[in-house]
């Protein structure tokens, strides 16, 4: 088996977990120079917005990096949740004086597909990472033709064992600690996940290729402790998000730096599908899982404009504050000093 770093071919088995929405590829960029591997989402880019940032990618570092996808499958649409799921926003959208005949309607996110591969190919990235399991077997072919490397997370064994059997190079054991959504792709169920290092070894025991601990890793102490219980590296995401690279929003950072970063739930109605978030209003009112929310990502389009509303009230009641449940590291300190702390917890390992 090939160890994580031969595969990655970093200087630290370490990755910058990708964060749609608060990042591009500047802080990509700051941490594959500073010896990891950063991260580019790419599951809400627009053809033209990721070639963009791919060409950045290439001229801002000579190190490998990564970039990210989404593998749901697309819902059928529901007029009669749809109609639900605005019937339960109404009151919101009378309260901030909106229409809510008005509100748009749509997806927001798509999956990996061949049309997205053709505006990749080009670049061929050292490294594409998946979330909700993998694209089609041809489409992991077309991509594997590159050279790329192959990383997906899993939330159970079994979906641990999954990925293998399908190709992965790397899993990514990501613990029920972990900010923004959850990549579970097997199951609904909540009551599977686990905790990252409950998980970690579990996922290390059953699986022949290198194991990825992801979730509540936020210091040195953190990476340490998951390299202890048989890591082969570690994807940090949350500690990330109030480095000056980053383009996470000032509500959100400041909720990040706050005493609300304490209490973060799984919520699905931000966009149909659990993702952990700080616990805001429309979280506390609604649910914060919510059975009138449609699937994701179609939840999204309706509870958009009253995030804006709110937003430009200075408000983020309802907006999706991604966070781990351990914020406690996340400071204003540039991307690479951040990943060059983290890697002390590597010290005794490499």
């Amino acid at each position: 088996m090939k160890t994580l770093l031969a595969l990655l071919g970093t200087e630290l088995p370490l990755i910058q977990a990708p964060m749609a929405g608060v990042q591009g590829s500047a802080l990509a960029i700051a941490v594959s120079n500073a010896g990891g591997l950063g991260s580019l989402p790419g599951a809400m880019l627009s053809a033209d917005a990721l070639q963009l940032e791919l060409a950045a990618l290439r001229r801002g570092t000579d190190r490998p990096w990564n970039v990210n996808f989404f593998c749901h499958t697309p819902p059928v649409p529901d007029p009669a949740r749809e109609a639900r799921w605005r019937e339960t926003l109404a009151p919101f959208y009378a309260e901030a004086g909106l229409d809510i005949t008005a509100a748009p309607a749509g997806a927001g996110r798509v999956p990996f597909s061949h049309a997205v591969a053709d505006v990749i190919e080009p670049f061929r990235p050292p490294v594409l990472s998946f979330h909700f399991g993998l694209p089609a077997a041809d489409l992991l072919a077309r991509v594997k033709s590159w050279g790329s490397v192959v990383l997906s997370s899993a939330t159970t064994v079994d979906e641990a064992r999954w990925l293998v059997a399908h190709g992965v190079d790397a899993v990514i054991a990501q613990g029920l600690e972990a900010g923004g959504h959850r990549g579970m792709f097997l199951t609904d169920e909540l009551t599977t996940q686990l905790g990252t290092f409950a998980l970690l070894p579990q996922i290390v025991a059953a699986v022949e290729v290198p194991v990825i601990a992801a979730g509540g890793i936020a210091d040195a102490a953190g990476v340490t402790a998951a390299m202890a219980l048989g890591a082969a590296g570690v994807q940090v995401g949350t500690a990330f998000l109030c480095c000056p690279e980053a383009s996470t929003s000032t509500l959100h950072r400041t909720a990040l730096q706050s005493d609300s970063a304490r209490h973060t739930a799984l919520t699905n109605v931000f966009t149909g599908r659990p993702a952990r978030g700080i616990v805001n209003r429309v979280m506390r009112e609604l649910g914060p899982l919510s059975p009138a929310a449609p699937a994701f990502p179609l939840a999204t389009a309706a509870i958009a404009p009253l995030r804006a509303h709110f937003e430009a009230l200075g408000s983020g009641d309802f907006s999706p504050l991604w966070a781990g449940q351990n914020a406690s590291r996340c400071r204003a300190i540039p991307a690479a000093e951040l990943t060059r702390q983290l890697a002390r917890g590597f010290a005794c390992l490499l």
